[in-house]
């Protein structure tokens, strides 16, 4: 029997045709009826829509109750939600609605979307015992378009392939789409179209990356993968050149002047941009007057500008091992917004006057003038805390003391102190990894923190104490919610296995504890472990207009204040907390919330990308060590293996279930384990193993390892 002919609109058809009913209160038609609806008078069009109604009748997207009249077989058969793809070249599909479960599409009906697209899904009448089913009936918005990999050409055409692990599709590069790209290279290709029943998509050459293996070619090929430009548009560049390097004297005029008054920046010693200066005075009541002074970005990146719409769409900066791409160009984040000493420069400033117990007895905040008068490294600042001489030791001491009780009084309110080691690389000219090290925070950092805290809170609970219910002004917070009751049973019942008992009868008792061990790991083997499991058993914290409080730090209110030179963010309060100085009424909350979602996403995207840099440097690092053996912790569990870090440098490689031959293994994943079927031998979260490099891929950025029993 001959097929019926495709019809090309049908999909378009199918999508107005839906439409009528969902219009129509999903009243019951017949094929007339819709046509009229939708204006289509042809009689072959009319003949069309008769057939996708009966099509989709059979299939179960409607009912027939009458005959020749149809309606949808239920409302919501039709969910948006986000594609998830599987190594398989299936998805689940995550609806926007968190409550729903997750749909399964088989690869054939995913109808050309890609991993992390937003798309609209018919979802088929479950059957009874499986999951939800469904398929992709429109993209609704890409992901990306732009994938680094590698090009391979050939006489007559190229293919791209991706080193995204979840692009499943190559792309093919007509050979007058390669743009100078040679056979071999690492390059960015952009999907330019993907023809109806094409397997591939049709891409040209955006960007030639190098030569694969190269520092700068993979940095920049991960900075591309998670959606950040390599280089500011060249009009952004014009913009910030046009600025004028001198202060007005009438801005100053404007301002609370701060240029008398002893103020110093702590920082990394290879810190390029200073976003943050501390001041200090004793008043004459013998008070503390302590001043917490941020560059004024909004000063110089006004609304709607091209700088503005430049760093909200990147919305924070990226950190990456060997380099920072900063949110905004450098004649600012290095120059004029960093906070130099010797130098005038504008700020935007929380200030305190605090007692002897750190009390606020009072607190201002405005736009303000600092003269930076010296630089401090941390390790600078901190011999002076531990030698108790030195430049300015008399404020610094004073400073540390007071950073101390804020923090006690912190933890006892119930914030949670993670303290987990973080992994730095000796790298040389080049960018290879020399060695690894573990970064160490001490009383100078943690007093800067402490202070920042302090702004950040009480700029929050300025604003967020105001006004209620329709009065109460709109503001961009740092929420922390609470973490979810489930996975915290788990990590208790995980953590017991080294030792530690913890009480989760409330909240608050919960935290506490949290923080007791916390305090009792720091140093010991599963301090690593313990820290990053007890984070992701935590709710990730997010940019809302909606809701004010943070559990991690147990504040009622908390915001971003503190760094608008890498976060966009906080470049909103300022802007926020400014227009309410100047008694400003109501703001566009739902466009501020939009704001604040993409800010998340991108802060999302910046992480990944930095996790993603650091895999690479180990990965490098590691490239030279086949065979080598060393001692390891089990730091996580899947069904195809389990990792293990090692504890001499931090590195994270697989050892892959099918290397493991003395049994055959499979996931407990209640108990964070795997276990052989026959012997009943039990590799579990946190144990010490003995493994050899086995084999490492630079471009996946994959280790392997190998178990020695």
């Amino acid at each position: 029997m001959k097929n019926k002919k495709e019809n090309p609109y049908k999909e378009v058809l199918t999508k107005l045709i839906i439409d009528v009913f969902e219009k129509n209160g999903n009243q019951l038609m017949n094929y007339k009826q819709v046509a009229a609806k939708l204006n289509i008078t042809d009689a072959e069009s009319k003949a069309a829509i008769a057939d996708i109604l009966n099509d989709a009748s059979k299939e179960g997207f409607f009912q027939q109750p009458e005959r020749g009249k149809f309606k949808l077989r239920q409302l919501n058969v039709y969910i948006t939600g986000t594609v998830d793809m599987t190594a398989d070249g299936s998805a689940y599909i995550v609806p926007d609605d968190e409550l729903e479960n997750d749909i399964f599409v088989a690869p054939r009906k995913l109808r050309q979307a890609l991993h992390g697209d937003y798309v609209k899904v018919h979802v088929y009448e479950r059957k009874k015992g499986k999951k939800r089913e469904g398929e992709v009936v429109e993209i609704l918005q890409r992901a990306k378009t732009d994938f680094t990999g590698t090009i391979e050409i050939s006489k007559n055409y190229a293919f791209f392939l991706p080193d995204d692990r979840k692009m499943l599709n190559d792309i093919f590069v007509p050979l007058a789409n390669l743009n100078g790209a040679k056979d071999g290279e690492k390059v960015v290709v952009s999907i330019i179209e993907w023809p109806k029943n094409a397997k591939n998509p049709i891409g040209t050459v955006k960007a030639v990356l190098g030569k694969k293996g190269e520092n700068d070619t993979e940095m920049n090929a991960i900075l591309t993968d998670f959606g950040f430009p390599l280089k500011f548009p060249d009009e952004v560049e014009k913009a910030v050149q046009a600025i004028p390097d001198e202060i007005p004297t009438e801005e100053i005029a404007k301002r609370r002047d701060f240029r008398d008054v002893l103020t110093f920046t702590i920082d990394p010693f290879d810190a390029k941009d200073f976003d943050d200066a501390i001041s200090f005075r004793v008043l004459d009541n013998g008070n503390y007057e302590i001043g917490v002074h941020i560059a004024d970005v909004t000063y110089y990146v006004t609304p709607d500008s091209i700088l503005d719409k430049e760093a909200f769409s990147r919305g924070t900066s990226v950190y990456l091992v060997d380099r920072v791409i900063p949110m905004l160009p450098e004649r600012l984040s290095n120059d004029l917004c960093s906070l130099k000493p010797n130098v005038d420069r504008l700020t935007f400033s929380a200030v305190f006057e605090m007692d002897d117990k750190a009390n606020v007895l009072n607190e201002w905040f405005g736009r303000t003038i600092i003269h930076s008068d010296r630089r401090f490294t941390y390790e600078e600042a901190q011999e002076i805390i531990e030698t108790k001489e030195g430049n300015h030791a008399e404020a610094i001491l004073k400073l540390n003391e007071l950073a101390h009780i804020l923090r006690e009084r912190k933890f006892k309110n119930g914030a949670i102190s993670f303290e987990s080691e973080e992994v730095k690389f000796h790298l040389d000219e080049n960018g290879k990894p020399l060695g690894v090290y573990t970064k160490i925070r001490k009383d100078a950092h943690k007093l800067i923190e402490d202070f920042m805290l302090l702004a950040n809170r009480k700029v929050a609970e300025f604003i967020g104490k105001r006004g209620k219910g329709k009065n109460k002004p709109g503001f961009v917070y740092r929420f922390h919610d609470v973490p979810n009751t489930e996975t915290l049973t788990s990590f208790s019942t995980f953590a017991a296995r080294f030792g530690h008992k913890l009480n989760l009868r409330t909240e608050k008792e919960a935290a506490k504890s949290l923080n007791v061990l916390m305090t009792r790991i720091e140093g010991t083997k599963e301090q690593n472990l313990l820290t990053s499991l007890a984070i992701r058993s935590m709710a990730k914290a997010i940019y809302t207009t909606k809701r004010h409080s943070h559990y991690g730090l147990a504040f009622d209110y908390y915001t971003h204040f503190t760094s608008p030179i890498r976060r966009y963010p906080d470049v909103m309060v300022h802007r926020l907390l400014q227009f309410y100085l100047e008694g400003g009424k109501n703001i566009n909350i739902e466009h501020y919330e939009k704001m604040a979602e993409h800010s998340s996403q991108m802060e999302k995207k910046a992480a990944e990308a930095e996790r993603a840099s650091i895999k690479y440097k180990q990965a490098e690092f590691l490239q030279n060590q086949i065979g080598v053996e060393y001692i390891g912790i089990v730091s996580g569990v899947t069904e195809w293996g389990m990792y293990v870090e090692i504890e001499e440098n931090k590195c994270e490689g697989m050892v892959r279930l099918r290397d493991i031959t003395d049994d055959f293994y499979i996931l407990d994943e209640k108990n964070y384990a795997i276990i052989g079927q026959r012997k009943k031998k039990v590799y579990q979260l946190g144990d010490e193993v003995r493994i050899k490099v086995k084999k490492v891929d630079l471009e996946k950025r994959q280790i392997d390892f190998t178990l020695i029993s």
